[in-house]
């Protein structure tokens, strides 16, 4: 079968940690192009735009979008009427509303579109969602703490309006709760802090609940210091489970039960070959959903003013 022919737009630090090797590792692939207003990528054709790209490579089959997602529905959307597969990085999108739109282009032209999650790909969420579906969980909390300057130096549009602030790490924890946990959850209460020189919030407490009322409790915050914290725990009828670094490692009554290196990206992208070969799009908007529903429902804190 012949190798589906991507290119990336947005040649930044997540594309040459992870989606390049990604790539170089997978047969399905073949990188012909990329778009970028300051990156390049060695070997291939690049362009300043992804317009110019799309009309000087009409064999590209698929698009990578890597920018930040205020950007990206102009691109999906090119790329789609183009008649390119799209995979998204997260979050999808800097609105619901743009990514449903993108959702139903690509099914009226027959082409896939990605809302990847990486952090779903993690190496113990797979046994952490079998895990609780054995169990009665009893509650469950979110504990989701990194230093910004460390991980996003001087990216300044993590900060303006649709980056997310601290909801661009702690959508990744909402991606893997959205996926173990047995049934849908909804926020009851939440409060955003945001510094008083900044459009996005730099940490952010939340309440969630479910029909059956489980009590499930979110804590993000950008200005951790020392040692880092992704970390999902559960309380069930007879054990506690908490999977941690990200979804790396899991343990069930204070003993580690799975852990394997982790393989993220390179499983995203196997996915979205999967799917341009079954002729169907993946797009799950619970993640982005829930961060829309904290600033519609959250109170505003303002603290002091954030400098890098």
């Amino acid at each position: 079968m012949a190798p589906i022919r991507i290119a990336i737009v947005g040649v930044g630090k997540i594309v040459r940690d992870q989606h390049l090797p990604a790539l170089a590792k997978n047969a399905d692939y073949q990188l012909i192009a990329a778009a970028s207003r300051h990156g390049t990528i060695e070997g291939i054709d690049n362009f300043k735009s992804i317009d110019a790209m799309l009309d000087a490579v009409p064999a590209i089959d698929a698009v990578s979008l890597c920018m930040p997602p205020q950007y990206r529905y102009e691109a999906a959307r090119a790329a789609l009427d183009a008649g390119k597969h799209v995979f998204l990085e997260k979050p999808p999108g800097a609105t619901l509303s743009e990514v449903a739109d993108l959702e139903t282009l690509a099914a009226a032209k027959g082409l896939s579109l990605f809302a990847s999650w990486h952090s779903r790909y993690a190496p113990a969420v797979e046994a952490a969602k079998s895990f609780l579906a054995s169990t009665t969980i009893r509650s469950a909390k979110i504990i989701w703490k990194e230093d910004v300057r460390h991980w996003h130096p001087n990216q300044e549009w993590i900060w303006a309006a649709g980056g997310l602030g601290v909801f661009d790490p702690g959508i990744n924890a909402l991606s893997i709760v959205t996926h173990i946990l047995p049934r849908p959850i909804f926020i009851t209460s939440a409060t955003l802090e945001f510094p008083e020189n900044r459009d996005a919030p730099i940490a952010a407490t939340i309440a969630f609940s479910d029909a059956h009322k489980l009590s499930v409790s979110a804590e993000f915050d950008w200005r951790q210091t020392g040692k880092q914290s992704w970390d999902i725990i559960a309380e069930t009828d007879a054990v506690e489970m908490v999977l941690s670094e990200g979804g790396a490692k899991l343990a069930v009554d204070g003993k580690i039960v799975h852990e394997e290196p982790e393989q993220e990206y390179p499983m995203l992208y196997r996915r979205f070959a999967e799917i341009i070969r079954a002729g169907r799009s993946d797009v799950d908007l619970a993640p982005l959903r829930h961060v829309a529903d904290a600033f519609m429902l959250g109170r505003r804190k303002f603290v002091e003013a954030f400098h890098d």
